[in-house]
């Protein structure tokens, strides 16, 4: 929780925004809570402690900037041109107008500014910037998506990009902006299928980068090379920040394989067969860096000093960890359970 009268403002004022875009019954209402959102999370970016997060969040302002002013010409254009605004799944209009939207989230031909604004934030802003700012994007493109070449093309594109452009970094910033271009391919193919099954999944993706995140904030990691020499009197906390990753990555026993085990039923059911081998072979390219960094964190590199293990103290977060340990592996069980009760 944000210790600053300020931060608390600019969150609930986020907040906000993003329910207004989600409760509004027009495109102009949309672009309102849009704005609104944007504005309040600028302020949360800047600091000045740290140079690299205000170069940041003045990328993060211009892209999104670009993003909703070109949102709002396109509305405007539509409602001169049609007499009432109204959205027909046949339309070329909704691939125009979700572009703005797939910028916002960084899709896949508008991905190459997430890298580099995650690299600037802290670890909070990071789980703000991957979840909740893609809530209200989401939802909008989710009314106008169909099945068409150009969606697919994104698709495949998004799943490829996000699992390529993760193989050669070091910041883990970076791998989990890689691996959210990864998801958004992932969370669009739900969206075809027509129903809120990109909700469940979404939410599975959140439990996985909180996870994540904590973990990372706890150890105060930010390079795979300090994974190597960090928390060896507690090995816990690493298995469950790798575990996490696997689960992010869709291993099968861990719970993040979950929502994608029912995204390729859907697929098959439906005889998306090119789109489901893609995406499941961009899986398994983000499944190798991150048993690559896993390896070679706990069974290459590892080095600790025995007789240093004693002045340590009790570690004060084991509840967390432990809370998302149980999560991780327990969550494929019971959302089988439930699904196979339903």
């Amino acid at each position: 929780m944000p210790n600053n009268s300020t931060k608390i403002l600019f969150l609930s004022t986020l907040i906000s925004g993003m329910l207004i875009s989600l409760c509004a019954n027009s495109w102009m209402g949309a672009w309102m809570g849009l704005e609104i959102n944007l504005l309040s999370f600028i302020p949360l970016l800047s600091s000045n402690k740290n140079m690299f997060s205000t170069e940041a969040s003045l990328k993060y302002f211009l892209i999104q900037a670009i993003a909703s002013s070109t949102l709002l010409f396109l509305i405007l254009l539509k409602t001169n041109i049609q007499e009432m605004f109204y959205l027909t799944k046949l339309s070329n209009w909704n691939n125009l107008m979700s572009l703005p939207l797939m910028m916002k989230i960084a899709a896949s031909p508008f991905y190459w500014w997430l890298p580099s604004v995650m690299e600037g934030l802290s670890w909070m802003n990071c789980f703000i910037l991957l979840s909740i700012q893609k809530i209200a994007p989401l939802m909008l493109i989710s009314y106008m998506l169909t099945d068409n070449y150009f969606i697919q093309l994104i698709i495949i594109s998004s799943a490829f990009i996000g699992a390529v452009g993760g193989l050669n970094q070091i910041s883990l910033r970076k791998i989990l902006s890689f691996s959210s271009i990864n998801h958004i391919g992932w969370m669009l193919t739900t969206m075809i299928m027509g129903t809120n099954l990109w909700l469940m999944y979404f939410t599975i993706y959140t439990i996985n980068i909180i996870s994540i995140i904590s973990m990372t904030t706890m150890i105060n990691l930010s390079y795979i090379s300090q994974t190597f020499n960090s928390m060896n009197n507690q090995k816990i906390v690493k298995f469950t920040l790798f575990i996490a990753m696997l689960s992010l990555g869709g291993l099968p026993p861990f719970l993040g394989f979950f929502p994608k085990w029912i995204v390729i039923q859907f697929m098959t059911q439906n005889s998306m067969i090119f789109t489901s081998t893609a995406l499941i072979m961009s899986s398994l390219l983000t499944l190798y860096y991150y048993m690559r960094m896993m390896y070679t964190t706990l069974m290459i590199t590892n080095s600790e000093i025995t007789w240093t293990i004693s002045i340590y103290p009790k570690y004060k977060y084991s509840k967390m960890v432990m809370f998302s340990l149980s999560i991780l592996l327990l969550g494929m069980l019971s959302c089988t359970l439930m699904l196979w009760m339903y």
